[in-house]
């Protein structure tokens, strides 16, 4: 190795590379990534020197006074931990205690799919972890598959199954006129798409839009994916944390468990107990038997051991601890109420002030939808303006952070809102 590195010196400096390579030139073709539309959002708002900015950019909660929050059942959930419990290697899937109990809050406390063993489940690392390890394992046992993704979706859906080197295709979920759901196109693209095809399904609060099928239309896509012999694979990041009810932002999933589907499940803890930094979440597959999920699960391992090996222990610590602990369940179930209360009630206050300056729009949307995030139907150029006159930061999208707007900056979000959108 010395004398190859001398006499790479030696071709060097007579002017020659030949058979050896720069040391500067390895990754001289590399060239920056483009920013993250959402990230972006944050460091401009934090780059902006004026007292009155505002930032509902950030897909994370706040309290009433923009301060980002920690649940107390899970302070109470660290404090057990805290010099009590070692930090080894959890296994490849995780936590069982955490899983166990994660399952319960997306099939039912008394499933028989549970009961049966049916379900192939392992921890993951958030949802986005989820969907990725899912994307994998589809790619690697169904090469030949597609996945439909809603148009919009959050956009890290889009890098997780490309990344993955799954085909993609898309399917119409938002109206952009009605600002709600285009739910006649939704079922034309199911009925179109080849049978046997793989979907992803927000199972609540959608985001980007907070647009939602309703129970009844919930029912009547489960029919068709019935007929068409789809896979719906839910992502099911903000259970508890749209409606303030785990049972009610489930049901979507327990329609297609009544109709008998096999789906796919990513669970997040991010929005719903607060543990953003934590990345704790799980993956879950409904498969035919129990032979088949333990098959199932020991590739779902087996893809994991070479991304990251085994999952963070500290963040499933905390929610196995919360989860077993009647009194401390009861804490979360209504601190998580509490946060979508809070959402509820400024999305109300949001609307009355846009309606009290006089707009000649409808701003109804605003409170029909649900979860963290509104699709306010404003235009980029608006959103541009909001942020050059009125130092408000969003996404070019459109999209509100409603976890940003507070009793204290909910008027002058309405009045630069009504502002740029008067002439529309």
């Amino acid at each position: 190795m010395a004398a190859r590195t001398a006499i790479c010196r030696g071709i060097f400096r007579q002017g020659s590379s030949t058979g050896c390579r720069s040391m500067s030139s390895w990754w001289r073709s590399v060239e920056p990534a483009p920013k993250d539309p959402i990230l972006g959002v944050t460091e401009a708002f934090l780059a902006d020197p004026s007292p009155d900015k505002v930032n509902v950019g950030v897909g994370a909660y706040r309290d009433d006074n923009g301060k980002p929050v920690v649940l107390e059942c899970v302070r109470e959930a660290e404090r057990r931990i805290a010099g009590n419990l070692n930090m080894e290697y959890l296994p490849m899937g995780g936590s069982i205690k955490m899983v166990e109990e994660t399952l319960k809050l997306a099939y039912g406390e008394n499933s028989d799919l549970i009961k049966e063993k049916r379900i192939a489940s392992v921890q993951a690392l958030s949802g986005t972890g989820a969907c990725r390890l899912f994307a994998d394992f589809q790619k690697r046992f169904l090469p030949d598959s597609q996945i439909y993704i809603p148009v919009p979706t959050w956009a890290n859906h889009h890098n997780i199954w490309r990344d993955a080197h799954v085909p993609q295709r898309t399917f119409h979920y938002y109206h952009p006129e009605t600002k709600g759901l285009d739910f006649a196109s939704l079922m034309d693209d199911v009925k179109n798409a080849p049978n046997g095809s793989f979907f992803l399904l927000h199972a609540c609060a959608h985001n980007p839009t907070g647009v939602d099928p309703s129970e009844e239309q919930w029912r009547e896509i489960s029919y068709q994916f019935k007929v068409k012999n789809h896979f719906p694979f839910f992502d099911m990041a903000y259970q508890g944390f749209a409606s303030g009810d785990p049972e009610r932002d489930a049901k979507a999933i327990r329609i297609f468990l009544e109709d008998g589907h096999l789906i796919g499940c990513a669970q997040s803890y991010a929005k719903n107990m607060g543990l953003y930094g934590q990345r704790v979440g799980c993956l879950s597959v409904v498969c035919e038997d129990e032979k088949q999920a333990v098959a199932v699960k020991s590739q779902l391992q087996q893809l994991a051991r070479p991304m990251y090996s085994n999952p963070p222990v500290h963040g499933a610590l905390i929610v196995s601890i919360i989860l077993n602990d009647p009194d401390l369940k009861k804490l979360w179930l209504k601190e998580v109420k509490g946060m979508a209360d809070r959402i509820i009630g400024m999305r109300t206050a949001l609307r009355e002030n846009l309606e009290k300056l006089g707009s000649s729009l409808s701003w109804q949307h605003i409170t029909d939808q649900i979860g963290m995030f509104c699709y306010s139907g404003m235009t980029p150029e608006q959103v541009d303006r909001l942020t050059k006159e009125y130092h408000i930061y969003m996404t070019r999208n459109g999209r509100i952070s409603m976890a940003g707007v507070t009793t204290g900056n909910v008027g002058y979000l309405a009045n630069a809102i009504h502002e740029v959108t008067k002439s529309s």
